[in-house]
């Protein structure tokens, strides 16, 4: 508490410097990563600063694979298809019938190329270093199939970043209890497609129940321990009022409910005070 972490974060960032020589880093092994973001009617400011934070990584082999769950929503259409002209590397799905987060997901994964992909949502924003960051742990051990990053809060203007999540090492006890690792996931995409990709039954923390499923199956998961991702909070987000999507804890409590069973064991889940 008596650390401010505005000071902590800016200190801790890479320098300019820093990133200029992660962009001419040639890597032994340089994974194509694609980006899965549903996409459904996200205001205009959002969606371009979420592109322009893909835009911006140091590691430049990526895909960002886009499902729009509206394209009658002329502002969000018009967004995507100018920044697809703009860089090649943005690939955008239309959903017209908008079937779920889910199954939105799932669209994107679908044109997905990459030998990884990486989970962001569609209001939020990665940092400079993110992929450049997974592909260097990817580089130090090529059998790992899952990594995640530690995360942090940032208010809708970006003006201040809040309630930093510093992620243990791998702790299944502890996802049992919380999605603690929640973002930045990234996992093998033949591991993704072997699992069955996202279900629609556990929308709202699908996310959850994704990694559940992801992390029985891996044989190697490592934890980044650096804030990679940054999660916006307005009053419709989970991240800064609970209340406003009170389905999604009750979702979560299933995917916990169902990992259990998948390994056997008997349990039971119940909420407490505190969602989530």
């Amino acid at each position: 508490s008596d650390i401010d972490y505005k000071e902590w974060y800016e200190n801790h960032r890479p320098s300019e410097q820093e990133l200029e020589r992660e962009r001419k880093q040639v890597f032994e092994y340089s994974p194509k990563i694609s980006i899965l973001v549903p996409v459904y009617n996200t205001p205009e400011v959002f969606l371009k600063q979420m592109i322009q934070s893909v835009r911006k990584q140091t590691y430049t082999n990526w895909e960002l694979c886009i499902a729009n769950a509206n394209p009658s929503n002329q502002e969000v259409s018009s967004i995507l298809n100018v920044a697809g002209k703009k860089d090649n590397r943005i690939k955008v799905v239309d959903v017209p019938e908008n079937e779920g987060i889910a199954q939105n997901t799932n669209r994107a994964l679908e044109s997905a190329t990459g030998e990884f992909v990486g989970l962001l949502d569609h209001d939020d924003l990665l940092e400079e270093n993110a992929l450049y960051e997974i592909v260097s742990c990817l580089n130090k051990d090529r059998k790992t199939d899952v990594l995640y990053t530690d995360e942090d809060k940032v208010t809708t203007d970006l003006d201040e970043y809040f309630s930093p999540n510093f992620k243990p090492d791998f702790n299944l006890d502890m996802l049992r209890a919380n999605n603690y690792i929640c973002h930045f996931f990234v996992a093998k995409r033949t591991l993704v497609e072997q699992i069955g990709g996202f279900l629609a039954a556990f929308d709202g923390a699908q996310d959850h129940d994704f990694i559940f499923r992801c992390v029985e199956q891996a044989k190697h998961i490592h934890h980044i321990p650096e804030i990679l991702y940054h999660w916006r909070t307005h009053q419709s987000s989970t991240a800064d009022n609970p209340d406003s999507k009170l389905y999604a804890f009750e979702a979560g409590k299933r995917a916990v409910e169902a990992n259990l069973k998948r390994c056997g064991l008997k349990g039971k889940v119940s909420h407490t005070k505190d969602y989530g």
